[in-house]
């Protein structure tokens, strides 16, 4: 996990209040809760957030994070509903803010700061603000972007695009950063820069989408209109996909009938894979062309966007440049990407690790965990295999950035996605910071909520990818 011997690995544990960290040479004692007064989530219970006794293995990851950050962060007590995936993230994430990198730390930050502000995450803002402090960044550079060093600012256009249409990125937006002058970056350093703002645009859709509440030590508190907190989604209706509340009378029917229908598709669809001989590649594009129209039927939420807080409009420019649909009624498309012209098992996973040692295998394995990660349960159902589902999800969210899988096809998608779901995913993925508590519960009504979760890391590594693809393919279109 963390790297052994290094000042921010994870101390021993005395016992379940607290551990012993050294930092330069001296031993300080940390307090580790015993128990949280409130769930770290606006939409999931806190009996249904694992405490840190629960398992070991559990315990030993957020001792870890706590050993790092000193803090049990809300965004990993949500994603220590599944342990084998917060492994995997943290990994990666300590990789890109505290290992060795062509970019300075206090860079780092102020980069990860960028990213989430393009979706007005000020949970992140304000988290790496205080990083930014804590390992030696100008203070003056927090007035705003334009105080920031030219070089960081050049990355203003790619944060935009990557944010919100990456599929706009090309060869020229890489030697625009390349270009030799003063303010110019190495490609080393800019693909870190380019990991960085995917990881971070993907983790505030994971933080809208799990509805997470920010710390209350942080400045704000859980007030939706202060501080550095996370703008919370406001709570519409139902407190959880499984109280009593939101399944009472027929609505609970109504739930478990969406199950068995489920489960009715996924069985129908694994016999038929069997019985046909195989849908021509016509057909194929046909589908792929068809899922993407009814994407456009698919609607954002309503509800309006929170005015901008201070400490997050400072780091915009152009906020009003968003998600657009990839394909929309009467203009002229960019063409699709064809993800077997350039995949990440081929092509980005090498040119990555070639220029950014160590971090491409991570990122490979946070995305092979997620994306195969399963307990063989649905809803009330076991020994069921997932994989269909999950691979609609994942080929769904790749769809809606235009990113088009020749050998699979997508009529699965229409059969395994309700409209709600869709309406989430999309929502989620595209513009996160209009998520509401009401879309996260008028989808799957009758799942759990760890399984909900489970949507939102594969939304996250998914977004993360199809995003990485369009910017290493310009960076590789660059260099050829």
């Amino acid at each position: 996990m963390l790297v052994a011997g290094s000042p921010c690995a994870p101390a021993r544990l005395e016992d379940h209040r607290g551990c012993v960290s050294r930092r330069g040479g001296q031993e300080t004692r940390i307090k580790v809760p015993r128990e949280l007064a409130k769930s770290p989530s606006a939409f999931i219970p806190l009996g249904e957030i694992p405490r840190e006794g629960a398992k070991s293995s559990l315990r030993r990851l957020l001792l870890e994070a706590f050993g790092w950050s000193g803090r049990v962060d809300h965004v990993a007590m949500v994603m220590g509903l599944h342990p084998e995936y917060l492994s995997s993230f943290w990994k990666t994430q300590y990789l890109l803010l505290r290992m060795d990198g062509p970019l300075p730390y206090h860079k780092r930050h102020y980069i990860a700061i960028m990213a989430a502000a393009r979706h007005q995450c000020s949970y992140l803002v304000g988290l790496h603000m205080g990083e930014f402090l804590q390992v030696g960044g100008n203070p003056a550079w927090l007035q705003g972007l334009h105080c920031a060093p030219q070089k960081l600012r050049n990355l203003n256009e790619i944060n935009k695009l990557l944010a919100h249409r990456p599929w706009l990125v090309t060869k020229e937006h890489i030697e625009a950063l390349l270009k030799p002058g003063e303010d110019s970056w190495s490609l080393a350093e800019l693909v870190q820069a380019l990991v960085l703002l995917t990881h971070y645009h993907s983790l505030a859709s994971f933080i809208f989408g799990c509805g997470i509440k920010p710390e209350e030590d942080q400045d704000g508190g859980n007030d939706q209109d202060g501080g550095n907190g996370c703008w919370t989604p406001s709570p519409h209706s139902g407190s959880s996909p499984a109280s009593e509340d939101s399944m009472g009378g027929s609505g609970g029917k109504d739930a478990m009938q969406e199950v068995e229908m489920l489960m009715e598709k996924m069985k129908l669809l694994q016999e038929n894979q069997l019985e046909e001989e195989g849908v021509t590649q016509e057909e194929m594009e046909t589908r792929f062309e068809l899922e993407k129209t009814e994407n456009l039927l698919v609607p954002p939420s309503d509800i309006l966007d929170p005015s901008l807080q201070s400490n997050v409009r400072c780091f915009v420019e152009d906020p009003e440049f968003g998600y657009k649909d990839f394909t929309r009624r009467g203009e002229q498309a960019p063409p699709t990407f064809r993800a077997q012209d350039y995949t990440w098992e081929d092509h980005g996973f090498s040119l990555i690790n070639r220029l950014y040692p160590d971090v491409g295998q991570l990122l490979d394995e946070k995305f092979q965990v997620v994306y195969n990660l399963t307990y063989n349960t649905i809803a009330m159902h076991c020994g069921v295999d997932t994989s269909m589902l999950r691979r609609a999800i994942w080929n769904y969210v790749h769809c809606v950035f235009g990113i088009r899988y020749d050998d699979y096809d997508y009529g699965e998608v229409n059969q395994l996605l309700e409209r709600n779901l869709k309406i989430y995913i999309k929502t989620v993925a595209c513009y996160p910071e209009k998520t509401t508590k009401q879309i996260y519960t008028q989808f799957w009504r009758h799942f759990k909520h760890s399984e909900k979760v489970h949507i939102n890391l594969l939304l996250l590594e998914a977004r993360m990818q199809a995003a990485l693809l369009y910017a290493l393919r310009a960076v590789t279109r660059y260099m050829t």
